[in-house]
């Protein structure tokens, strides 16, 4: 009876679930979320820059056509035109 009782408990050690490889156990990686930087600019900061820029260019370009038709004028008014004698 003896020897039956340890070839039992040899076949079961034996068992091919004791001859799994012994894996270490890594340690856990521990992730930290953060909340992302506020962009300081916000909608209303753009906004009023793009309207303060597109104004500027607005107002060059009429700038420089106002300037433009004064040079225009000028020159004109300064020909010698053939005048019309009725």
């Amino acid at each position: 009876m003896k020897f039956e009782v340890s070839f039992l408990r040899v076949f079961l050690q034996l068992q091919p679930s004791n001859f799994k490889l012994h894996t270490f156990q890594k340690p856990p990686i521990i992730v930290k979320l953060v909340d992302a930087p506020r962009d300081p600019t916000g909608i209303a900061d753009v906004v009023v820059g793009a309207l303060g820029l597109t104004t500027a260019i607005v107002l060059l370009a009429v700038l420089l056509g106002v300037m433009l038709a004064g040079v225009m004028f000028w020159v004109r008014s300064r020909q010698n035109r053939p005048r019309c004698h009725y």
